[in-house]
């Protein structure tokens, strides 16, 4: 049974009206995710605190309170593989005192060679039942995890997946936005080269795709300039 903290139910209240102030504050998600690990490290006790997005069935680091910067954006794991990867899996927490490092469920990482953590809490980012992501808590020494802490970490965990499924929408939103106007430009770029050069659809498209290749640009680029050549044509023509 957990000790009583005194005041504790008003330490969390103004935890989580801290987190939701600084969420509502900002609308870049890796500016959220770095203050949900500061505040994570400055209300329970860690060496190490990281958090994992789930993007496109990867694990993949997103932000960090540990020696490796670098790893950050970089690091990926699948779903299934560590004990993070099995907490995403099985949406469970995993809280292990003492020894997580010989834990079979444990990975250890080249990227981060000299850490063999004693004690290791990883708790599932959870948004309408769906697992977005992952938070990892590590001690260099044994360190047994409260259930308050738990359930903070959950708590967070439940908050921070809100504002990460909301970041993938816009993202999608945004991919699909970025698309239609690739597509409408490619058309009109078809059009004008059909018009100007006598070319089928199909040989319009092909010959896009030609000029893609050879001047190693994106078809979206290629379209513009196209575009933006018939446009400087059209209005020099207008002038004279």
């Amino acid at each position: 049974m957990d000790e009583p903290v005194q005041g504790a139910d008003d330490s969390l209240v103004d935890l989580l009206h801290d987190i939701g102030s600084r969420m509502a504050g900002t609308d870049l998600l890796h500016i959220v995710l770095e203050r949900i690990v500061d505040l994570i490290s400055s209300e329970v006790e860690c060496d190490s605190c990281f958090i994992y997005v789930l993007e496109d069935d990867e694990l993949v680091l997103r932000a960090s309170k540990n020696p490796h910067p670098e790893a950050v954006d970089r690091l990926k794991l699948q779903v299934g593989q560590g004990i993070t990867g099995w907490v995403a899996e099985h949406r469970e927490p995993v809280a292990l005192p003492r020894n997580a490092f010989k834990d079979p469920r444990f990975n250890l990482f080249s990227e981060l060679p000299e850490d063999r953590y004693e004690a290791f809490l990883s708790v599932p980012i959870l948004c309408r039942g769906r697992v977005v992501g992952v938070i990892n808590l590590q001690h260099r020494l044994p360190h047994v995890h409260s259930r308050r802490d738990i359930k903070l970490i959950s708590t967070l965990g439940f908050l921070v997946g809100a504002e990460i499924e909301r970041a993938r929408l816009e993202s999608e939103v945004t991919q699909l936005s970025e698309q239609l106007q690739i597509r409408k430009v490619v058309e009109r770029a078809k059009g004008l080269l059909q018009r100007d050069l006598g070319l089928s659809e199909e040989e319009a498209y092909r010959a896009l795709q030609r000029q893609s290749r050879q001047a190693r640009k994106s078809m979206r680029e290629v379209a513009e300039a196209i575009v933006i050549s018939d446009s400087v044509k059209r209005s020099s023509e207008r002038r004279f």
